[in-house]
């Protein structure tokens, strides 16, 4: 009897030694895909703030709240049950759809280049909101909601690709871990972004010397952070988009550039080995960039001109 509960225990105890392995192999799996993702993870994060723009501090958490939900609903209910099948049924899908919607990410970022270039900007997101209105509000959180779709389905995609290797239930538990993290992440910083301002404003006031200057510091340096965090957004979305692509293009046995890249990266490095890890990557990531931006450039071009047809 006393055998039997030992040998009971001893399983008990290498079940939840293998159970507990297997979560830390879908921590540390889940953790490198949502790395993958960083670009579009920047670009959400920069995006989403212009969303409670002009409404009162009392509604900017829940308006949040409510866009975090309408994100995880997207992610959960809808992107993951079609990545999954797509990877289970036609994996080989995987990377043309990745290139398709790096080939998005690279028009993104040339828009917003030449938007910044050429000094157009969306008049729309100037307007102040109504801040009685509770239709605006519907409307500005269904706006948000929809551009998380797109940008959800490409974390998720490229989250996908990192992990297309790993069985399928493994890689369920992968996906929907980034799913909650990505968006905890980017709506926990979006949430800090918009109330900074606020607890400038309340330090500037309240408090005292150091308090005050802090205050008056975060109040005055917070629009200079958006803006930069729009430039690193776009920047990022450039980067991943074109890697994307030249690891797509890698895949379908068309590497030169990507190997060209990368020799000229590991030139550079081993020509500055004091930071030749450092020196390789932004040599690697200034390509890439570059690569989306010619990517890009067309792609931005061509709806300019679709678009004015449409007009006439």
């Amino acid at each position: 009897m006393s055998g039997g509960l030992v040998a009971l225990l001893d399983d008990v105890a290498a079940i939840a030694k293998v159970a507990a392995s297997s979560i830390d192999d879908i921590g540390a799996a889940a953790a490198k895909a949502g790395s993958k993702a960083v670009g579009v993870v920047v670009d959400d994060t920069a995006v989403t703030p212009r969303y409670v723009t002009g409404f009162s501090p009392q509604r900017e958490l829940p308006i949040i709240w409510r866009i975090a939900r309408g994100s995880l609903k997207n992610k959960l209910l809808f992107i993951l049950p079609a990545a999954l099948l797509l990877s289970q049924f036609l994996p080989w899908a995987i990377t043309p759809i990745l290139m398709l919607g790096g080939a998005y990410l690279c028009y993104e970022g040339a828009e917003k280049l030449y938007e910044a270039v050429a000094g157009h900007h969306d008049e729309q997101s100037d307007q102040p909101a109504i801040l009685s209105s509770e239709a605006h509000e519907e409307q500005m959180i269904a706006g948000a909601i929809r551009t998380d779709f797109i940008l959800s389905a490409e974390i998720m995609a490229i989250s996908l690709a990192t992990v297309a290797d790993q069985v399928f239930l493994l890689r369920t538990f992968i996906l929907i871990v980034v799913a909650f993290g990505i968006t905890l992440l980017v709506y926990g910083v979006v949430g800090l972004i918009v109330k900074m301002d606020d607890l400038g404003l309340r330090l500037a006031n309240g408090a005292s010397g150091a308090g005050q200057a802090l205050g008056r510091g975060l109040v005055k340096g917070m629009p200079i952070f958006l803006s930069a965090l729009s430039i690193i957004g776009t920047i990022a979305m450039l980067w991943v988009g074109g890697h994307i692509i030249l690891d797509g293009l890698e895949k379908f046995g068309i590497g030169e550039l990507a190997h060209a890249l990368h020799d000229d990266a590991v030139a550079a490095g081993h020509a500055i080995p004091a930071a030749h890890g450092l020196v390789e990557w932004l040599v690697e990531t200034l390509g890439s960039g570059a690569a989306g931006l010619l990517i890009g450039a067309p792609i931005v071009a061509l709806m300019h001109v679709l678009s004015k047809k449409h007009k006439h």
